[in-house]
């Protein structure tokens, strides 16, 4: 039989064998009051998704999990909690191996991607954040390889159980590290793991297509661009380019 897997001080496990998505029943207990750190984890999705609604793979054999936050904020912070994310998905990467982060919260690993960031959050009275439901799927022992992928898929290795240890804790460090010093250290913790400055990315904005070199983030996790019209700052986009 398989060890339950150990959490952080203070967190709490929820492990289920097949659920039909767990940023769903993660919202549902989240909802009903569940404290920050309850994380939900499946042996597979039925209906796993990602970002704008796109259909995530989640048969057996990778890791699928949810963890609730509660930030205390408005909204426009709580984004900020998608590159603390990549950046704790980035720190359970084996030395050795080539690790990027891509805007806005995607995380390559040789070349593939190794992963799947969804945060959904409930906005409260005030316009506070009550919660967010951070959705984090690693492929660990196979990488699916669909005809409508992007990029190719790549693998963490290792078991399902320690993935889900190694993540909760480099998450809870990278939160503590947010909520001490800020979205700045979370930014050049992130900038450092982009694409270098200069390179070439393409913006799908809708319908529109936008060129331009890779210029870094500004203070609130927007991309920057120089493109031939001059600069341009993206708050909300799909980057199709190679790094950053």
């Amino acid at each position: 039989m398989t060890a339950t897997p150990v959490l952080p001080d203070g967190w709490t496990l929820v492990a289920l064998d097949s659920v039909g998505s767990t940023n769903d029943e993660a919202a549902r207990l989240a909802d009903a009051g569940a404290a920050e750190g309850t994380v939900v984890w499946a042996r597979e999705q039925t209906g796993g998704r990602g970002r704008r609604g796109r259909h995530w793979a989640s048969p057996a054999g990778n890791l699928y999990s949810s963890t609730i936050l509660r930030p205390v904020c408005a909204p426009p912070r709580a984004t900020e909690l998608g590159f603390v994310a990549a950046l704790a998905v980035a720190d359970v990467v084996p030395a050795g191996r080539d690790v990027r982060v891509k805007w806005p919260n995607d995380v390559m690993v040789d070349g593939g991607k190794i992963a799947g960031i969804l945060l959904e959050s409930s906005i409260g009275q005030g316009g506070i954040v009550e919660h967010v439901v951070a959705g984090i799927g690693i492929n660990v022992r196979f990488a699916p390889q669909l005809a409508d992928m992007r990029y190719p898929g790549a693998a963490l290795g290792g078991s399902v159980e320690g993935a889900l240890e190694q993540l909760t804790r480099a998450l809870s460090r990278r939160l503590a590290e947010w909520r001490r010093d800020g979205f700045e250290t979370v930014r050049a913790a992130w900038l450092d793991r982009a694409g270098p400055l200069g390179i070439e990315v393409d913006v799908r904005l809708g319908e529109e297509l936008v060129r331009g070199r890779f210029a870094g983030l500004d203070r609130e996790g927007a991309l920057l661009l120089e493109t031939p019209a001059g600069p341009r700052k993206i708050v909300s986009g799909e980057l199709l380019g190679r790094a950053a």
